[in-house]
C-alpha cells in the first residue's frame, strides 16, 4: 500500500482538490491500494513521517524538507491533472 499526503498553505480547499486529482491519477495507473490524506503544510511537518509520499505547492514543499523520509514532490500547477500523474510515475 501507498500512503500519499496532499498539503497546501491552509489544508483547505486545494489540498482536497489535489488528493482527488492524486485518487483519480492513481486509478489511471492501474494502482488500487492507495489511502490519500490533505491537510495544510503546518500539519503536514507533524504527519509526513507516516507517508510514503508528499504532495504540495513547489513554493511550500520545501517546508518539508528533513521531516521525513517520504518523497517530496512539488507541484507547479496545482491544478494539472497530467503533471500530477506523471509526478505519480516517478515515485510508484
Amino acid at each position: 500500500m501507498i500512503k500519499i499526503l496532499a498539503a497546501c498553505g491552509n489544508g483547505m480547499g486545494s489540498s482536497m482538490v489535489i488528493k482527488m486529482k492524486i485518487e483519480k491519477g492513481l486509478r489511471e495507473l492501474n494502482v488500487n491500494d492507495f489511502i490519500v490524506d490533505y491537510c495544510s503544510v503546518g500539519e503536514a511537518k507533524a504527519q509526513a513521517s507516516s507517508y510514503d509520499v508528499v504532495f504540495a505547492s513547489k513554493h511550500l514543499i520545501h517546508e518539508l524538507d528533513g521531516r521525513s523520509s517520504a518523497k517530496l514532490m512539488g507541484l507547479e500547477n496545482l491544478m494539472d491533472d497530467n503533471e500530477i500523474k506523471e509526478n505519480l510515475k516517478k515515485v510508484l
